[in-house]
């Protein structure tokens, strides 16, 4: 990844979990940045955080200060995006939004660079990067759709407590603590910050993630159908999602349903592709109970997939186990990655 002249990328909620994460990639990986902006609310300015032994001091995130940026990479908050980005782009940044404000815009592309790269040729200034569970879900899909195509998908995830921010982790955190010395606890974050009713999410399952919608499925769920349908270019695929919130801190998993248009394909011939597709971590053993698991994906950057077998009624349908970080490949990582394509396209800093 090589670039012309001298890069600049802003982060824009710089301080919050998946903005940490989006800095600390950003210097793993040695993205070819030659300045690094850090942005946050009011709250937060001020604090100094370290990018390659270097301190640098968070500033408030205000019009002013994408004068000259380059990339903005934006995890502060739909609000948030909805307000800066636009004037991000009006001072000749390109933003990589990392929240819902703008996925389902038919003018904003919503990238997986796994699945749908080109897609970035027709961007106008931002570009969308997916809900967490639908990024790692479309990566595992992708190659068995250009192979074997795909008419369904239903799929059940179980969704790791970072999803919902530093303070739900904390209070999982404190809820497991104090029912073990046998203490009541008083939730007060989940399912949805703010909502009438929350529940206690230690040793727990809530099936809901984010409000429910009229049709009786929750927003989450909603994302992950429309977001496949338009990552995937897809607008016939039939999708079904029920997202559900396990006391697990890093580490989405899902179990997928899928359905090919092509028969006779095998449950080896689906771990065949997989097992060389790009993103992907193949780990299907049952003999040898090998298998993904979030404990083993946390600070990784690929989607492990494995439990691929075929459904025993359906000739054309199969079940797998779909495993990611979701703070990396789910939000920060996937962000860095539109980044780089941005400029393998020449897209940026030509």
């Amino acid at each position: 990844m090589t670039v012309e002249k001298e890069l600049h990328v802003a982060v824009v909620g710089a301080t919050g979990a998946v903005g940490m994460q989006m800095i600390k990639t950003l210097e793993e990986t040695d993205f070819p940045l030659t300045k690094l902006t850090l942005l946050s609310s009011e709250r937060s300015a001020g604090k100094k955080i370290d990018y390659k032994g270097k301190e640098i001091t968070v500033e408030v995130a205000t019009p002013e200060k994408f004068e000259g940026v380059d990339i903005a990479l934006f995890s502060a908050g739909g609000g948030v995006s909805k307000e800066l980005a636009p004037e991000a782009v009006k001072r000749g940044a390109i933003v990589v939004d990392n929240t819902s404000a703008f996925r389902m815009d038919e003018n904003v592309p919503l990238v997986v660079p796994e699945v749908n790269e080109n897609d970035l040729l027709k961007h106008n200034g931002i570009i969308a990067n997916p809900n967490c569970s639908t990024i790692q879900m479309v990566v595992a899909l992708e190659p068995i759709r250009k192979a074997y195509g795909l008419s369904k998908v239903i799929v059940s995830t179980y969704q790791a407590v970072s999803g919902s921010g530093v303070a739900a982790i904390q209070e999982m955190n404190e809820q497991t603590k104090e029912i073990i010395e046998g203490n009541e606890v008083t939730p007060k974050i989940l399912p949805v910050k703010g909502d009438k009713k929350h529940y206690q999410i230690a040793f727990n399952a809530i099936p809901q993630i984010d409000k429910f919608e009229d049709n009786g499925f929750t927003f989450e769920e909603m994302k992950m159908i429309n977001e496949t349908k338009k990552i995937m270019h897809l607008p016939e695929l039939h999708v079904a999602a029920t997202c559900v919130r396990l006391p697990v801190e890093t580490g989405h998993s899902e179990s997928v349903y899928f359905e090919t248009t092509k028969n006779d394909v095998s449950a080896q011939d689906v771990k065949e592709l997989l097992s060389s597709a790009p993103g992907i971590v193949l780990e299907d053993n049952p003999a040898e109970q090998v298998y993904p698991m979030p404990i083993h994906a946390v600070g990784k950057k690929d989607v492990f997939v494995g439990r691929i077998r075929k459904d025993l009624d359906q000739d054309n349908g199969f079940h797998m186990w779909v495993v990611s970080d979701n703070l990396l490949k789910g939000a920060a990582w996937n962000s860095v990655q539109i980044a780089g394509s941005l400029i393998k396209l020449g897209l940026v800093a030509k």
